[in-house]
């Protein structure tokens, strides 16, 4: 089981899910469209393929962070 912290720069929440899970369910479990902005994985980026990667096929092992962060628009 891993404790993941998971949120947008506004709201977060912890969940314990299973090592299995890939980011993506997570997103979509806790309601976040991951679509609006770019998803981090303590502070690194991820990129699409890496969104249906389990937790354990990144190496996350105990504890992770897991936020989005919204693209500002600019007038």
């Amino acid at each position: 089981m891993i404790k993941v912290v998971v949120g947008t720069n506004v709201k977060r929440e912890t969940k314990i899910v299973d090592s299995a899970v890939t980011p993506r369910q997570l997103l979509e479990e806790v309601g976040i469209d991951y679509t609006r902005g770019s998803v981090n994985m303590d502070g690194s980026t991820l990129t699409p393929g890496d969104l249906d990667k389990s937790f354990a096929q990144h190496g996350i092992t105990s504890k992770c962070y897991l936020l989005q962060v919204v693209k500002a628009d600019n007038a």
